[in-house]
């Protein structure tokens, strides 16, 4: 019998105000953000260094007291980040207890090649066992990401498959799923590919009984493309992408987007630098905090 959801967490993403914090740069993606942080490769040697100093940034983030639950909902964490600790307390009970946000999971474990202009994930043969271990240290829910690249029918009808099929799977752990296919912002026929992406999701989701799952998806080329999907019954949120937007222009869409919340990476970290001193730091963060919190509510 798994354990049911946290109420007060599932009120809190259902209904509070700001966005989700996407702390989940994973091995392949590590040194590029911490050469946006200003941490150089040659700086530190070997992938336990280079975990360790990630683990600081996004310690150093979580810490601010520009990141709290008055304007971040949630945080989406890397394995290593929810094995980890901060101020000697596991990373998701800090965010909980200590701060007001829910913590959320990455799961994937990338991407496989390219096939009918998208790309489904890898398998997951361990999955159980990583859901085991995120009930364990108290996660609300798991983030997937899989990419789709052209207005392929085949491609993302495979893409919303195994989504949905792999959400099913975390919903009977007792967690919230949050289905992510994104949209590459560079598609030659972006808006053709929203198109058929939502059918594809409408039609998954009206299979899903009385259970929800969470979207997180490519801010899109029609202001409100998604709003069938923000009100659908067992959508429990939208969340958006920045998907290599700058900060900037992914406010300025999320802002169009009613009901969107976002669920920014790159964005959030843009301006951020380790030789910050610690009230530049901040004040840099309350700054990104505040607009992509107001984008959200806009939205």
């Amino acid at each position: 019998m798994t354990a049911p959801m946290n109420s007060d967490q599932l009120e809190k993403i259902r209904n509070g105000n700001g966005f989700i914090a996407a702390l989940d740069q994973s091995g392949g993606s590590t040194p590029k953000a911490l050469r946006l942080y200003g941490i150089e490769e040659s700086e530190y040697s070997g992938d336990e260094a280079m975990y360790d100093l990630i683990h600081e940034m996004r310690s150093r983030i979580i810490t601010s007291p520009a990141f709290n639950g008055d304007r971040v909902v949630g945080a989406i964490l890397f394995e290593m980040t929810m094995d980890g600790q901060i101020e000697g307390v596991d990373t998701a009970d800090y965010l909980w207890n200590q701060k007001g946000v829910v913590p959320f999971l990455k799961v994937d474990k990338g991407l496989a090649d390219d096939a009918d202009g998208a790309q489904i994930m890898k398998p997951m043969p361990d999955l159980d066992a990583l859901l085991a271990r995120a009930n364990a240290k108290n996660i609300f829910g798991t983030k997937m990401r899989s990419v789709i690249k052209e207005a392929n029918a085949t491609g993302v009808q495979a893409v919303v498959d195994q989504q949905f099929e792999v959400g099913k799977q975390i919903l009977a752990a007792g967690l919230m799923p949050i289905i992510e296919p994104e949209i590459d912002i560079h598609s030659p026929d972006k808006a053709q590919a929203e198109a058929l992406l939502k059918a594809a999701i409408l039609a998954a989701a009206g299979q899903l009984g009385d259970q929800q799952v969470m979207l997180k998806l490519t801010l899109p080329e029609q202001d409100n493309f998604y709003a069938e999907l923000v009100d659908h019954p067992n959508i429990l949120k939208v969340v958006a992408l920045s998907g290599g937007y700058s900060r900037e222009e992914s406010n300025a869409r999320l802002s169009r987007n009613r009901g969107v919340i976002a669920s920014f990476s790159r964005a959030l970290t843009e301006g951020l630098s380790a030789k910050q001193t610690d009230e530049e730091f901040d004040a840099t963060l309350d700054a990104t905090i505040g607009s992509i919190a107001a984008a959200s509510v806009a939205g």
